[in-house]
């Protein structure tokens, strides 16, 4: 039944095979922001009808993934909506319908050849000077004319077949890509594709432009490795008579000049990187990156920012590499905007794993790291040195800049010791002055005193925090300890 719907409907097609690879998101979000940008809706269909790759639980992963991006579909499992069902196998006599439908009309045909093996084609049920032999790469057409005298009597016969698109031998096939532009193959190029497998499954050849006409999908977003079977997918649009939709079609994200980005060689999935410590939004609004650039070259942006500045001009046809670097800078900017509260309760499982959990004030430690990390997974490497204490290089007292040596801790240190033990209240505030009181009253650089004081309590060349901070978080006995300690290393 034709569906008159003129508004934008763009759809995300993945299949239950596991985790969302960052490419297959990037198109969800593409397709979302082109729905949001132009008024339109937003479907997610599950293609379920490769079995043998289906993974118990994906379905799952794939909602949940959709979620935490912030990509709210229109229509689809769960939520319903008037094309319902939205996943595959639950559609399956429709495919059978129209794949009849298809051979009535001489846009396909039944094919009995049974594979030999791998690679192997068989025997059609004729021989090969009855056969149509027109050798193109793949199969060799040998059913594409059978009699239907020959079709009768391998039905009656229960001879397995599939069904296959009846491709024109001559012409082109020619469409405009709103990235890529105009596309044109020569039709003798094209493999008489199989439509319906021998089980009765539709191929994803199949299946997906089904239902894109039967959801009145207006426009079909995906990656470029699809740009040469579009022609294929249109022949089957023509056959019908059905409206063929847009093309946009996306370049693949690569990790680096040769290699794509994919889960199958280790790369990380969304799901991995939300688990390494990288903010879901931080990933979203690289994601969004990986391909487009808006017009004013933004580069941090909100969902609603990203919905608002979507073009499909924006669009790159080149490849993408991803570059951790790039998005761990990005990530750092969304933690240190965060609010504190929800810092806290996303940073709290990494904190858990630190060596200083536990054991000092968490809302002084996480304050500590808000601004210094690039991802959640930095706050138990930045933290792990408050409970690694002892001997050290006494190099680390050395600094050119600030002219600080060992000779000058030596001199300097007994005199922080003994300002801060004369204090009452520990606190950042009454430690910073009485550090400062000191240097005032030795008439030296604040490096001079502060330098050596951070080295003498935390042993380390570099800290995510200062003197005054560490020893607020170490508290006055721990502090002044480490302090006796250190002074007596120097002898």
């Amino acid at each position: 039944m034709e569906k008159q719907i003129k508004q934008v409907r763009t759809r995300f097609a993945p299949s239950p095979t596991g985790f969302l690879h960052i490419g297959n998101l990037r198109t969800a979000l593409y397709a979302y922001l082109y729905a949001r940008k132009n008024g339109g809706k937003f479907i997610l269909r599950i293609e379920d009808t490769d079995l043998e790759r289906y993974v118990e639980g994906a379905l799952e992963v794939i909602l949940d993934t959709l979620k935490a991006a912030g990509i709210e579909y229109d229509e689809g499992p769960v939520v319903g909506g008037p094309f319902a069902p939205y996943i595959q196998s639950e559609r399956k006599s429709n495919y059978a319908v129209y794949a009849n439908e298809l051979v009535e009309k001489g846009g396909a045909y039944r094919c009995f050849c049974q594979k030999k093996g791998k690679g192997a084609v068989g025997v059609s049920g004729e021989s090969e000077e009855e056969a149509d032999c027109t050798k193109v790469i793949g199969y060799d057409r040998k059913c594409r004319n059978l009699s239907k005298k020959k079709i009768e009597e391998n039905l009656k016969k229960s001879i397995p077949f599939v069904i296959r698109q009846k491709i024109p031998l001559d012409g082109k096939s020619a469409y405009k890509d709103l990235v890529f532009g105009l596309i044109e193959v020569e039709n003798k190029e094209l493999e008489d594709q199989i439509l319906i497998k021998s089980d009765g499954m539709p191929t994803y050849n199949f299946a997906n432009v089904v239902d894109d006409h039967d959801m009145a999908i207006t426009c079909v977003m995906r990656g470029s490795e699809y740009v040469s079977s579009t022609p294929k997918y249109n022949l089957l649009y023509q056959s019908f008579g059905w409206e063929i939709p847009v093309y946009i079609h996306l370049p693949h994200i690569m990790k680096d000049a040769t290699h794509k980005l994919s889960k199958r060689n280790g790369d990380a999935s969304f799901d991995d990187l939300v688990a390494k410590g990288f903010l879901s939004e931080a990933v979203v609004n690289y994601i969004a990156l990986l391909g487009w650039a808006p017009k004013n070259n933004v580069e941090k942006m909100t969902m609603e920012q990203m919905k608002e500045m979507f073009s499909v001009d924006g669009i790159s046809k080149s490849q993408s590499i991803f570059d951790e670097a790039k998005l761990k800078w990005l990530n750092a900017q969304y933690i240190k905007e965060l609010p504190f509260d929800k810092f806290k309760a996303l940073a709290k499982p990494f904190l858990q794993k630190s060596k200083a959990y536990g054991k000092y004030d968490e809302n002084k430690l996480l304050k500590l790291v808000q601004g210094r990390i690039d991802t959640l997974a930095d706050i138990p490497v930045l933290l792990d040195f408050l409970e690694e204490f002892g001997s050290f290089d006494k190099a680390l007292y050395t600094n050119e800049k600030l002219k600080t040596s060992p000779d000058v801790a030596k001199e300097i240190l007994p005199k922080v010791k003994q300002a801060l033990s004369k204090l009452k209240d520990w606190n950042e505030q009454t430690i910073h002055d009485a550090l400062f009181a000191l240097v005032q009253a030795l008439e030296v650089k604040n490096g001079i005193v502060l330098w050596p004081s951070r080295v003498a309590i935390s042993g380390k060349a570099s800290t995510p925090g200062g003197a005054v901070e560490l020893s607020d978080i170490l508290g006055k006995t721990e502090t002044l300890r480490r302090l006796d300690f250190s002074i007596g290393e120097l002898g």
